[in-house]
């Protein structure tokens, strides 16, 4: 069990759930009152818990950690999971700045990074709006939700191209070290738009290398990297952003060089690439893909 006191705690209910829990907190004498875009919200001096439609139920105040161990859990989830969850205490409740990105391991295309601050009056709203990591949402959906987040955040993209990306990993050699690069980018960018003092984004390397590649700004912030950080309504909102951009460019490169160009780094993806490669050799294929991807290793040996 963690020594520190943790403020916040999301976690997701059902219906009977939700309904058992209100008539309990109604018997423990909690106020209720109305709070935007969510089922319900009831108040004590040391807790607040708020329900939104979807399910998810969002405790905070300096009494969240008695409130979930000794009554949340035995009475109404009837599990334990508390302080047993790795790293995974959200920021939900306060504003702060969630980081993703997407293309990590798509052969062809960028790399995007996305930064997005999600202030606390907004986060029932993506909420309720289905924000959620975008590997979860279909092609659609990210759209759709793309608009919403563009709409309500404020947020900042580094598009990494793959020219660029290439010349970068040359120079690197380190796939962490090159994410920890637009990490940071992304933050210091996004904090030149806005004041904020927490950071969360989901974990790919040691800490270290984001929080050494952070200039001025970036240094003042409190930065967490988690283990599925992605349930972090900052962290999806941020990749969908990423995702929605990713997608774009794609189609962009595709219509450039006449053909779609397959995501991932499957069969279809080292079939198109091969094409390509006796067609265009390295030069022109590294304007379009990662090349120190293992494809690229089987193509020059063949």
């Amino acid at each position: 069990m963690p020594s520190n006191t943790r403020n916040y705690y999301v976690c997701q209910v059902g219906v009977r759930q939700s309904s058992l829990l209100k008539a309990l907190l109604e018997e423990k004498g909690f106020q209720f009152r109305e709070v935007p875009y969510a089922e319900w919200g009831a108040f004590t001096q040391d807790v607040h818990v708020v329900l939104y439609s979807k399910g998810k139920l969002v405790i905070q105040g300096k009494g969240t950690q008695d409130f979930v161990q000794f009554f949340l859990e035995p009475q109404i989830l009837k599990e334990i999971k508390f302080g047993y969850e790795g790293e995974l205490a959200m920021k939900e409740g306060v504003s702060h700045i969630g980081v993703d990105e997407s293309g990590k391991g798509d052969f062809f295309g960028p790399l995007v990074i996305a930064a997005a601050y999600v202030k606390k009056e907004k986060i029932g709203k993506l909420i309720d709006e289905g924000v959620k990591d975008s590997k979860k949402l279909t092609s659609q959906a990210i759209n759709r939700l793309s608009k919403l987040v563009r709409d309500l955040c404020p947020h900042a993209l580094v598009v990494i191209n793959p020219d660029r990306y290439n010349t970068l990993y040359e120079k690197i050699k380190n796939l962490n070290r090159l994410l920890a690069w637009g990490h940071a980018r992304s933050i210091e960018n996004l904090l030149s738009k806005v004041d904020c003092s927490h950071v969360i984004l989901d974990q790919f390397g040691s800490e270290h290398l984001v929080l050494n590649a952070l200039m001025e700004k970036g240094k003042k912030v409190s930065l967490k990297q988690m283990h599925h950080g992605e349930e972090d309504v900052a962290v999806a909102a941020a990749s969908i952003l990423a995702r929605h951009e990713f997608l774009k460019r794609m189609e962009e490169l595709g219509k450039k060089i006449g053909m779609e160009l397959p995501r991932g780094a499957g069969f279809k993806v080292i079939e198109v690439a091969t094409t390509l490669f006796q067609k265009e050799g390295l030069e022109g294929l590294s304007k379009i893909a990662k090349i120190h991807f293992k494809i690229v290793d089987k193509m020059n040996k063949n």
